[in-house]
């Protein structure tokens, strides 16, 4: 019987995207692709985390859990106290950390699902986890618990969907079985206090919606 061929690494996956351009760019030493750098999904993302973030007396402490390129947190960290950026690609945090010298931003090279997660207020975390598998980012959801405010965002399909479909991580993402990412359903289950959404961006070319979320715990 053939033996099942075992999934690469979550990071060794990650790596060979950015090394080998499969979200585009070639213009670019590190390109997160066309959802950190189109205007049309990139501003209005802006636009309501920035709205967000200056509703608050005192700024603060932002944990971006998987942030890329960076084309799109380096127009938050003005509106923190502190900007810890989070990757798990050691090549990109290291391009990162020399591209972008902010006194209240960090870049830390991490694996989300296993490593411990750096202590925030709130933690962004876009188009990541539709990236992994379910056991992947089960992990991370127990991690949430930690944080008063999550604002996720998620390529999911229009109208009705069964969320939360299996897939092996850093191949695809659920949109490709029709499904996406739901943190409240099963099996993660999410406990929050309260759920609003704060944006869902039609993508004219592209299958299905943008949606992010803000969670209060």
């Amino acid at each position: 019987m053939k033996k099942k061929k075992k999934p690469w690494p979550t990071k060794d996956a990650m790596k060979q995207i950015y090394e080998m351009k499969l979200w585009g760019g070639n213009t670019f030493d590190f390109y997160s692709g066309t959802g950190s750098h189109d205007p049309e999904i990139v501003s209005p993302y802006l636009e309501v985390v920035i709205s967000f973030l200056t509703s608050f007396n005192s700024p603060i402490t932002v944990c971006d859990l998987g942030c890329g390129d960076f084309n799109v947190g380096k127009e938050l960290v003005k509106y923190t106290n502190r900007y810890i950026a989070v990757d798990i690609v050691p090549n990109l945090i290291q391009y990162n950390k020399e591209k972008f010298k902010i006194k209240n931003l960090e870049f830390h090279c991490l694996d989300i699902a296993t490593d411990s997660l750096p202590k925030g207020d709130c933690a962004l975390i876009r188009q990541v986890l539709q990236h992994l598998s379910n056991i992947e980012t089960q992990k991370i959801v127990q991690k949430l618990a930690d944080f008063k405010h999550i604002i996720l965002t998620e390529h999911v399909p229009e109208g009705d969907f069964i969320p939360n479909k299996d897939i092996i991580s850093g191949q695809g993402i659920r949109l490709k079985k029709q499904s996406g990412v739901n943190l409240l359903a099963p099996p993660f289950n999410l406990e929050v206090k309260k759920e609003r959404q704060l944006l869902s961006t039609t993508l004219p070319n592209h299958k299905g919606i943008i949606v992010t979320t803000l969670y209060n715990l």
